[in-house]
This record gives C-alpha cells, sequence and structure tokens, in this order.
C-alpha cells in the first residue's frame, strides 16, 4: 500500500470501536470499561524507535495534565506484551501500553492507522468522550513526535463542549 492510499483516521463524530487488548499476559483492557471519562488513545510504530521513546516520555510527564482533565491515557502498538513490559520499564512510564498484536494490527485497522505496508501504526491520536465517541483525531508523519498540545487543547474543548477534527497527511 503506498502512502497516498493509505486510509484516512477515524474523524471526530465517529463511535470509537471497542476493543479489548493486553497489558500483560494475563491482564486486559477494554475501551469499554473506561466510559464515562475521556480517553487518548496514542498509536504508535514501536516501543523502541527514537521518536516514539520521546513521544511516549513526554506524555509520561504531563501524565498530571492528563488527569485534571479526568483522561486516561492509553499507548497502542502492535509490539508484545513483553516488548511494551522491557519498554515501560526503561522508560519508567506509568500508563498502559497495549499490545495490538494477535491478530496483528487489528484494532489499528478498525481506527484506520494500520501501515500495512510495514507491518506497524500510524502515529495517530484520539481523544474519545465519556461516552465512547471520537471527538479529536489527528495523524503524525511518522518520523515526527506531535507532542501534547492537540491533545490538551481537543481535553479543554472537550471540556467546554466543542467538538473538533484534524489530520495531517503524511
Amino acid at each position: 500500500m503506498s502512502p497516498a492510499s493509505r486510509e484516512t483516521p477515524l474523524p471526530a463524530g465517529t463511535p470509537a470501536p471497542d476493543f479489548t487488548l493486553p497489558v500483560t499476559p494475563d491482564q486486559r483492557v477494554s475501551l469499554s470499561e473506561l466510559r464515562g471519562r475521556p480517553v487518548i488513545l496514542a498509536f504508535y510504530p514501536a516501543d523502541w524507535s527514537p521518536v516514539c521513546g520521546d513521544q511516549m516520555a513526554l506524555y509520561n510527564q504531563i501524565l498530571p495534565e492528563f488527569a485534571k482533565a479526568g483522561a486516561e491515557l492509553l499507548g497502542i502498538s502492535v509490539d508484545g506484551v513483553w516488548c511494551h513490559r522491557a519498554f515501560a520499564e526503561d522508560r519508567h512510564l506509568h500508563f498502559p501500553l497495549l499490545a495490538d498484536f494477535e491478530p496483528k494490527g487489528e484494532v489499528a485497522r478498525r481506527y484506520g492507522v494500520y501501515r500495512e505496508d510495514e507491518g506497524t501504526t500510524e502515529r495517530a491520536l484520539f481523544v474519545i468522550d465519556g461516552d465512547g465517541i471520537i471527538r479529536w483525531s489527528y495523524r503524525s508523519p511518522v518520523g515526527v513526535n506531535p507532542g501534547a498540545d492537540g491533545i490538551l487543547d481537543a481535553l479543554d474543548k472537550l471540556a467546554a463542549g466543542a467538538h473538533t477534527s484534524q489530520e495531517v497527511s503524511t
């Protein structure tokens, strides 16, 4: 699949597809379990890439800001649970990393952010409201850390009752 033909991430106003993914070999997280509060989904290509490491470390640093908004952050990649565990321990991450490992990329496909040609996910962000509706989505170029300003702005708008959608094509 060429970059020009990649799917578009699900836009604002779309019901977020529910999923259940492993966090550890014996613990799973379901999106539906988090209803009633905002959820941030941070899809990223791979645990040990430099950009992903910087992105996840940034989100870890600003977890208190997400908590002020009552939001739960979930990192998602196609890496397995053991890879996630090693990465989270190495980076001292304090939020769940979910393994969209088998069937590989199933959740990423449902959100329109699977990179078929590479077997990884796009670098994509979603802010989902407490009713399970996507209120903001953003796809960053895979080699660029999207930072947190867009997430924080989306959470502010969500708290104010506004809805937004943004996409950057790669």
